[in-house]
């Protein structure tokens, strides 16, 4: 999923505000559902984010151009360990070698009831299209 850098997606100093990496990593994963049939919710349950693990790496700034990177690195029954990592790959002169700005490990638990609960076969079989 690609980004465009915004005035209003920024700090003070000019770069991207921490929180922001966040929201984009958010919007990847929730586009990878968006772009198939399987739903991330259903009467079965939810995922909710149980923990994130996230390393900043450069900053990104105004008019850059993101690209966020989105693969499953461990799937288990009611859970799946998320790597997301991104990249800039254009400044505002249109030129830039694609460079890692951010990375985080996102672990997500499906749950029901505010349970963990197992995933129906269609989510698992979804999220392993994506391990890497």
């Amino acid at each position: 999923m690609k980004i465009r850098i915004y005035y209003e997606d920024t700090d003070a100093g000019g770069i991207v505000y921490h929180a922001n990496y966040i929201k984009y990593c958010e919007r990847a994963r929730s586009e990878m559902f968006f772009g198939s049939n399987v739903k991330p919710f259903s009467k079965d349950g939810h995922f909710v984010v149980s923990e994130i693990r996230a390393k900043f790496k450069k900053p990104a700034v105004l008019g850059d151009l993101l690209e966020v990177k989105t693969s499953v690195t461990n799937l288990k029954k009611a859970s799946a360990l998320i790597n997301q990592k991104i990249y800039k790959i254009a400044n505002l002169s249109g030129e830039c070698q694609p460079e890692l700005v951010f990375e985080a490990d996102v672990e997500v638990a499906f749950v029901s009831n505010m349970k963990p609960a197992k995933m129906s076969e269609e989510i698992v079989d979804f999220l392993s299209s994506y391990c890497s």
